[in-house]
């Protein structure tokens, strides 16, 4: 009868704790790549945020400065006004259709400044939507960062510690921190106390 040679039970849990060992290092470049992807869209949001609300505040110092040319021409339509109507009876026809003319301009610039600031005020409103709107997708990627790097973390412990449970925990981890990326991407769960 021909000789069979039995494994070396320390050989085989070798090949084992290999298999494992290579199995959680391509998952963790997995779990790598996807914090890398939820990293620049958190850096998106972020840039995107602060310059819808630069460009949000620049419209409402427009709108302010409108706003002041406004004033200033109903201040001045009411200070002619008040002379006409002080100075009516002793003033030259000439004089009083130069104030009149004067008055009807002042009118139609406060109306122009009037229409025109609120053309300014919905582009402004705009603006801070967008801003908000990233402003609320921005927690969803800080969370994704700190999960994805906690199963990095993990995994890598994992594999110090020939570990399934501890891997289990990073794949957890990982996935919690994919779902939140992909939320805050799409913004598919709305979350109050994130904002």
């Amino acid at each position: 009868m021909a000789e069979v040679e039995l494994p070396n039970p320390k050989e085989l849990e070798e090949i084992k704790e290999k298999v494992f060992t290579k199995r959680v290092a391509l998952i963790t470049a997995v779990f790598a790549v996807i914090l890398a992807i939820a990293a620049l869209g958190g850096n998106y949001t972020r840039k995107e945020m602060l310059l819808a609300q630069q460009q949000a505040s620049n419209e409402w110092a427009y709108y302010q400065a409108k706003v002041i040319r406004e004033q200033l021409y109903r201040v001045q339509k009411m200070r002619l006004e008040a002379d006409l109507i002080e100075r009516a009876g002793a003033m030259k026809p000439e004089a009083r259709e130069r104030i009149e003319a004067l008055l009807k301009k002042m009118a139609e610039e406060e109306a122009r400044y009037n229409i025109e600031k609120k053309e300014i005020e919905q582009s402004a409103k705009k603006l801070e939507k967008k801003r908000d709107l990233h402003r609320s997708k921005d927690p969803f990627f800080e969370y994704a960062e700190v999960l994805l790097q906690i199963a990095i973390v993990m995994s890598s412990i994992s594999i110090l510690a020939a570990s399934p449970r501890v891997f289990y925990f990073a794949c957890g981890a990982a996935l919690l921190g994919a779902l939140f990326a992909l939320n805050g991407f799409f913004l598919i769960v709305p979350i109050p106390l994130f904002h």
